[in-house]
């Protein structure tokens, strides 16, 4: 309907795995490479994993269209199949000859089919040919079928296995093969790779990719939706294709050249239930960095600060409609028209911060500030001195001085537990956003640090205003982003044993440098214990509740009143 109006030659966000439609993200091209090995000479077992809608399906057929040389494939889309069935599909698709084919399943012999398979096996590798079985939702594996495949690898000649296995799942596939009863299986596992979500950078070139593939111009989606879709899609391509194929709709039903933020937010309503989009981080920084994090603010933005009402004109820079009107000002020395009403002002400097009595909502309407200047002061509790350039990547010049960014939003008990100050987003009114900077937490009170000094506020009146969103600054302690199942090397060496010293053990000897299903059980255990995600990914949060357990000396935190 709308790819005629907008000039396009096919659909362009299907959610058919259609090779041709593929955004290779360094990850898709991790995990083709991770494919290709298990068609090589010396491939074995592969296991690849990822979410609903991640692409694995599509990186199959990907591998499929490759049209490799001296490479047999069967495909096992089915995986809910009892033993025969599952072996005598195999043969189907390798175009076996044996006893009985066509016939009944159930009158046939396992063995028989062994047999019929491991011959033709055999006479594919003297021909010099390799065969490889893909097994899709392998998740849904039975036990005895699971049993069944983990026989099949001790198909091999005296140098070289016969049979290629790879089982493609989601994650409940990880959480299978770490069963005890099937340790011998997980064990003969070579290569393991987990497809995780697009980040913000990547999910805007996925949209423009697609684009170009159907023809279409790349600026179809202004850059405010794009980031947009990616709020609501998670980074997953298929919630990306079915948001954007709504949001093209609702934009041609309007008559609008473009699709607008606001178009996204109706077609994420009507296709997820999703709440409209609110994230007045989002608001002020122009997009998400690559780690998933909020990367810049807007450029120009430490100039103009001075002249905004936190930030509200920006809104219109990024597409986005603004929630009130905004009354010019004069030059910042000026007051703004239309201030208002007066307020207590804060105790003095002076006054020490344990004397303090806890203010209520109104001096902590007084209290904060323009997100530049606020972003200012958590930065100098890090690296004092710091400059940030004009123009710059906030968040990237922080990244080159050894500091993450990370935004996202939680309770304040769940600050008390990361530890870290922050820059939490307060709604006072029904107009623009405020922010003020979280430097402690001391039993039902918090300590806002204010351009005045340090301020007392009761937790409870601090809960009442925050709308939740936060932005606070860490140290990583590794490379990596997460640890994951994917992960090799120095990254899982430390968190071994950050997990040890959790437990109260040390670690001695040699330390195994794979994921393995003991480490993400252990892992699990931990995250369990301090009411993180429990997903066996090391992400964001559960790294820094690792560093907690050995805190740096100087390390700004919320234990630290001032």
């Amino acid at each position: 309907m709308y790819a005629a109006h907008y000039k396009l030659r096919e659909p362009p966000f299907s959610i058919a795995p259609d090779p041709a439609f593929l955004y290779m993200s360094s990850r898709h091209q991790e995990a083709l490479g991770h494919l290709l090995y298990g068609t090589g000479q010396y491939g074995g077992f592969v296991q690849l994993t990822g979410e609903v809608g991640t692409g694995k399906t599509t990186i199959v057929r990907t591998l499929l269209a490759q049209k490799l040389e001296n490479v047999d494939i069967a495909m096992i889309h089915n995986p809910r199949q009892n033993e025969i069935e599952f072996v005598a599909s195999i043969c189907d698709e390798l175009g076996v000859d044996y006893p009985g084919r066509g016939g009944d399943l159930a009158a046939m012999s396992i063995k028989v089919l062994v047999d019929a398979l491991n011959l033709h096996l055999l006479a594919n590798h003297a021909a010099g040919r390799r065969t490889v079985l893909i097994i899709d939702e392998a998740q849904n594996l039975p036990q005895p079928v699971l049993e069944q495949v983990r026989l099949l690898t001790n198909l091999e000649t005296d140098k070289e296995k016969l049979l290629r296995i790879m089982l493609i799942g989601q994650p409940e596939l990880a959480d299978l093969l770490a069963r005890a009863d099937l340790r011998q299986l997980a064990s003969r596992i070579t290569a393991r790779f987990h497809l995780t979500p697009l980040s913000v950078v990547e999910t805007l070139q996925y949209i423009i990719h697609r684009l170009h593939v159907a023809g279409g111009p790349a600026d179809l989606f202004t850059d405010a939706a794009m980031r947009r879709v990616h709020h609501y899609a998670k980074g997953i391509p298929r919630q990306i294709n079915i948001i954007c194929d709504r949001s093209l709709l609702g934009a041609y039903a309007k008559g609008l050249r473009s699709v607008t933020p606001a178009v996204v937010d109706q077609a994420a309503v009507e296709v997820l239930g999703a709440q409209p989009h609110r994230s007045a981080f989002s608001k002020l920084f122009g997009r998400l960095g690559a780690r998933g994090v909020p990367l810049p603010w807007v450029e120009g933005a430490l100039a103009i600060a001075a002249l905004l009402i936190a930030g509200v004109l920006l809104n219109q820079a990024l597409n986005r409609p603004v929630a009130a009107p905004v009354t010019a000002v004069a030059p910042p020395a000026a007051p703004v028209a239309a201030a208002p009403a007066p307020v207590a002002a804060p105790p003095p400097v002076a006054t020490p911060i344990a004397a303090q009595t806890p203010v209520g909502l109104g001096a902590l309407r007084a209290t904060a500030q323009p997100l530049p200047q606020v972003m200012s002061k958590l930065i100098g509790l890090w690296r004092p001195g710091l400059n940030v350039p004009r123009g710059e990547n906030v968040c990237r010049v922080l990244a080159r001085n050894a500091l993450d960014c990370y935004k996202g939003e939680a309770t304040l008990n769940e600050l008390r537990q990361i530890n870290r100050p922050a820059i939490l987003t307060l709604a006072l009114d029904d107009s623009a956003r405020q922010f003020v900077l979280l430097r402690a937490i001391s039993g039902l009170d918090a300590v806002i640090e204010t351009a005045s000094g340090p301020l007392k506020v009761a937790a409870s009146e601090l809960e009442t205003a925050w709308t939740g969103e936060f932005l606070l600054l860490w140290q990583r302690p590794i490379e990596e982003v997460e640890v994951n199942p994917a992960t090799r090397g120095d990254a899982i060496v430390w968190l071994r044993r950050m997990l040890a010293q959790a437990e109260g053990k040390t670690l001695t000897g040699a330390i195994p440098t794979n994921y393995g299903p003991e480490l993400r059980a252990q892992l699990i255990r931990f995250q369990t214990a301090r009411g993180l995600n429990a997903d066996g990914v090391a992400g964001t949060r559960t790294l820094i509740a690792l560093t907690n357990l050995a805190p740096k000396p100087g390390l700004p935190s919320l234990d630290d009143v001032p």
